[in-house]
C-alpha cells in the first residue's frame, strides 16, 4: 500500500480513536502498529479491511451506549458497557490476520524476484492465505455486531450450551438471540462486500483459443483461474455465512470456556474490565444458592473474553482456509512454505 496513503490514513484513525476514547493509549500505539503491518503489504484491501472493522465496530459500540451500560455492572464496580478498548482487545481481533498478511506478503515476494509483489491478480482457487484473513475480519466483524447489538434485543438471550437452551441475563457468556445473530451476519456481510470490491481478482478475458486450451481467463467454476460474477456473488455469500457463523462460534466458546458472574443483588452480568477475568475471592463466589455476593451462571473460569476472542479468529480463520482447500482442491501446507 502507498505510504502516501497508509500514513495519513493512519494518523486520522489515530486521532479519531484518541479524541473519541475508542481505544487506551496502549491500545492506541498497539493499533498503529498492526495498521503499519497491514500498510506493509502491497494490496489495499487488508488495510481497509481493518479501517472498516474498526470504524464499524466501534459505531455498532456506541449504539444506545446508556441503555446497554444499563444492563450489566463492570467489575470494577461501575455500570456497564464496553469503555475504550485495550491493547489486548486490539490484539485479540487483529494478531491472527496481521500473521497471515506477513506470510502472505512474504509469499508475493517470493514469486516476484524483482522485489516488486504488488504486481499481478488474485487467481480463483489459490492463496488460502487470502481467505484466512478475510475470514478473520469476518468473524470478529460479526461477534462484534453481535454482542453490540444484540444485548438490546427485547427478548432474553438463550444460553447457547445449555441443553435446555434456557433464558440467562443479557451479556451472559454463549448467550444468543435472534436479533444479536442476524446483527452477526451483517457485520460479516461488510467485510464481504469490501473485500469483493478491493482484492484484485483477476479477470474474465475474451474468450479465445489458448484461454479456452489454458483456461487462464475463463471463469473459476468453469475450470479457469478468473473471477467472474459468479465466482465473485459466492464469494460475498460464503465470507458473510462464515463470518456470520463466527459470531456463533464464539458463543459457544463462551459458554463453555469463561466464566459469566453474575451479581446476586441485582441479577445483573459483572463484566471484566477490559476484557479481562472478573476478579473474584474463592469466599465471593457463589454456588447454588450458598451466601456469596457473585454467582457464577454459567461456563467454566478457564479462558477470559480476549482468550475466547482470538481462539475463535484462530479457527475460523485456519478454518475457512481448509475448507477453501478443500474445495478448490489446494494444499493448505504450500501457503506456509
Amino acid at each position: 500500500m502507498h505510504p502516501y496513503v497508509a500514513i495519513p490514513a493512519t494518523a486520522a484513525l489515530v486521532w479519531r480513536a484518541y479524541f473519541r476514547r475508542s481505544l487506551t493509549p496502549a491500545g492506541i500505539v498497539v493499533a498503529t502498529l498492526t495498521a503499519t503491518v497491514h500498510a506493509i503489504h502491497p494490496w489495499s484491501v487488508f488495510y481497509a479491511l481493518l479501517v472498516v472493522f474498526f470504524l464499524a465496530g466501534t459505531s455498532v459500540t456506541k449504539v444506545k451506549h446508556h441503555v446497554k451500560a444499563s444492563l450489566t455492572l463492570s467489575s470494577l464496580g461501575s455500570s456497564g458497557g464496553e469503555g475504550p478498548r485495550t491493547h489486548i482487545q486490539v490484539l485479540a481481533n487483529s494478531l491472527v490476520a496481521s500473521v497471515l498478511i506477513l506470510l502472505h506478503y512474504r509469499q508475493l515476494l517470493a514469486r516476484d524476484k524483482s522485489g516488486d509483489a504488488s504486481r499481478g491478480c488474485w487467481p480463483y482457487g489459490e492463496d488460502l492465505l487470502v481467505v484466512g484473513i478475510v475470514s478473520n475480519y469476518a468473524a470478529v466483524a460479526a461477534d462484534t455486531f453481535s454482542s453490540e447489538l444484540g444485548i438490546l434485543s427485547k427478548r432474553r438471550p438463550r444460553l447457547l450450551t445449555s441443553w435446555n437452551f434456557r433464558q440467562v441475563p443479557p451479556g451472559t457468556n454463549g448467550g444468543i438471540t435472534l436479533w444479536g445473530t442476524m446483527a452477526g451476519f451483517l457485520g460479516a456481510s461488510t467485510i464481504a462486500l469490501t473485500s469483493v470490491l478491493l482484492l484484485p481478482f483477476c479477470h474474465v478475458g475474451p474468450t479465445s483459443r489458448a484461454g479456452k486450451l489454458f483456461g487462464d481467463h475463463q471463469p473459476g467454476l468453469e475450470g479457469g483461474s478468473a473471477w467472474g460474477l459468479r465466482e465473485r456473488v459466492a464469494w460475498v455469500l460464503a465470507v458473510t455465512i462464515w463470518g456470520g457463523m463466527g459470531s456463533l462460534v464464539d458463543s459457544a466458546l463462551g459458554g463453555w470456556l469463561q466464566a459469566s458472574v453474575i451479581d446476586s443483588k441485582t441479577g445483573k452480568v459483572i463484566e471484566g474490565h477490559g476484557g479481562a477475568k472478573v476478579p473474584l475471592a474463592a469466599s465471593h463466589i457463589k454456588h447454588d444458592g450458598d451466601g456469596g455476593s457473585r454467582r457464577i451462571e454459567s461456563g467454566a473460569d478457564l479462558l477470559d473474553n480476549n482468550a475466547v476472542n482470538i481462539l475463535m479468529a484462530t479457527i475460523m480463520s485456519f478454518g475457512g482456509m481448509v475448507l477453501a482447500g478443500r474445495l478448490w482442491n489446494a494444499p493448505l501446507n504450500s501457503n506456509f512454505q
